[in-house]
């Protein structure tokens, strides 16, 4: 057993019908604002662990005090 055309539509204008139109299209505004978070988030750990550590630049300085 599938789930059909009419079926689909009738949950769809029965979600429309208990939230409303502004309250979907907030909602999905909502997803779209983390949507890009994680992407901007996801970008800027890439970028953080593509940048090269000079971490012997550190060790000099320690042994030199």
């Amino acid at each position: 057993m599938s789930i059909g055309f009419w079926q689909i539509a009738i949950v769809v204008i029965l979600v429309v019908l208990l939230f409303g139109r502004g309250k979907i299209s907030s909602l999905m505004g909502d997803v779209a604002k983390g949507i890009k978070s994680f992407k901007k988030g996801m970008a800027s750990d890439v970028n953080e662990e593509n940048t090269p550590k000079n971490i012997s630049e550190n060790q000099d300085i320690d042994k030199k005090e």
